[in-house]
Parts: C-alpha cells; sequence; structure tokens
C-alpha cells in the first residue's frame, strides 16, 4: 500500500502521541486524533482505533500504571530503537550520536530529556521530517518489528501503534528477517561498560523532542 507523504506525516505524529505517557492532555486530545485517525487508510488508521479505545475507556491510574510497568520495566518492550540493534554496548553510544546529528542535519531542535532514539521521538521527527524520518525509522525496522511482536503476544493495548507503523514501512526483507528471528533467539548484545550517559532516564511525562 502506497501512502502520501501527508498519511505518513498524520500517522507518524498520532502515533508519536499514543506512545507518549497517558497523562491528561493526552487523553484530552483524543478526539481530535480519532478524527485524525478516521481518515488515515484502514491499515494504518484501524490498529490506532483499538489504541484509542482502549485509553478513552480505561481508568487514567490503570492506563498509567499499564504504560509504565510496559515500556520503563520490561527491555523486550523497549521503546529506545537503538537498545534492539546495539544492546547495553558502546556502539550505542555512536548510534545515538548519529540520531542526533541527523535532526541537526534537518534543523530540527532537539530539546527532550528523553533519548533521542525513543521511537514517539523518531516518530515526531518523521512528521515534521517524512524523508529524513522515514530513513531512520526504515534503518531500525528489525527493531520496530521484535517490539510489535512482543507487546502483540502480551496482549498489550499499544500493539496497535506498533502495528500501525509497520504499516507505514516497507515489509521486512530476507536480512531483516533474519536479523528479527536473531533478536528474538538471542536478544540485544550486551556489554555494560561505559554506559552511564546512554542509559534510559525515567520517562518523563513531557512533550515530546523539538521544533524547527
Amino acid at each position: 500500500m502506497k501512502l502520501t507523504e501527508a498519511e505518513c506525516r498524520a500517522a507518524w505524529q498520532v502515533q508519536s502521541l499514543l506512545l507518549g505517557y497517558p497523562d491528561a492532555a493526552l487523553l484530552e486530545s483524543l478526539p481530535l486524533l480519532e478524527r485524525v485517525v478516521e481518515a488515515l487508510p484502514v491499515a494504518v488508521g484501524a490498529p490506532l482505533r483499538s489504541v484509542l479505545d482502549y485509553l478513552a475507556n480505561a481508568e487514567p491510574l490503570a492506563a498509567t500504571i499499564e504504560y509504565v510497568d510496559t515500556f520503563d520495566h520490561r527491555k523486550r518492550f523497549s521503546p529506545y530503537l537503538t537498545y534492539f540493534l546495539h544492546g547495553d554496548t558502546r556502539k550505542r553510544g555512536m548510534a545515538l550520536l548519529e540520531i542526533k546529528q541527523t535532526y541537526r542535519a534537518a534543523g530540527w531542535t532537539f530539546d527532550s530529556e528523553e533519548l533521542p532514539d525513543h521511537l514517539a521521538v523518531v516518530l515526531e521527527f518523521a512528521a515534521a521530517e517524512p524523508s529524513a524520518g522515514q530513513r531512520l525509522l526504515t534503518g531500525h525496522r528489525a527493531g520496530v518489528e521484535v517490539m510489535r511482536l512482543a507487546l502483540r503476544d502480551s496482549e498489550s493495548p499499544w500493539t496497535g501503534v506498533l502495528e500501525s507503523v509497520c504499516a507505514t514501512l516497507p515489509p521486512l526483507h530476507g536480512d531483516e528477517s533474519a536479523a528479527v528471528a536473531k533478536l528474538i533467539a538471542a536478544g540485544p548484545p550486551g556489554e555494560d561498560v561505559g554506559l552511564e550517559p546512554f542509559a534510559p532516564p525515567t520517562y518523563m511525562p513531557e512533550p515530546i523532542g523539538g521544533r524547527r
């Protein structure tokens, strides 16, 4: 399915917001997000409707607890894309720097307290800079797929966000499929040395990313 640039930008912005902390601001924006989702192609929009329905009907405290338990406490659901490729190794620091340089080259100011590889940040960047953003997402396609499968297998309410993200990206090819199978079987590489500056901070319920 070929999406227009406008459809990709709208989808990535909604996906970014739905991967954020389910605070009052997000919950208040649900009617607007629903209208945006209604205008998206079914393959991209339908998975997001399940997430919107969950957030609209869940008790706010229960949604918050579920969110923190999912994304802050379990590495298999890690929203940090470089973790899947590099794990806890020194190479991850260079990968984070490269993503920041991509933001800077596009004139995008990264002023978040979140790490630059957080999927919500990358999606927000992609919504603002579609070409560069899609290259980042495609470069981490295997990690996105592993995250989708982990959320699906755990029946997470946020599975639909990752299903929608994958619907905006090219299908997996042979090498990527092999990478996904390897990550599932063995997990990311590990090397707990010199990583202090790059360890994921506690998620802050603040606006993500920056503006040009």
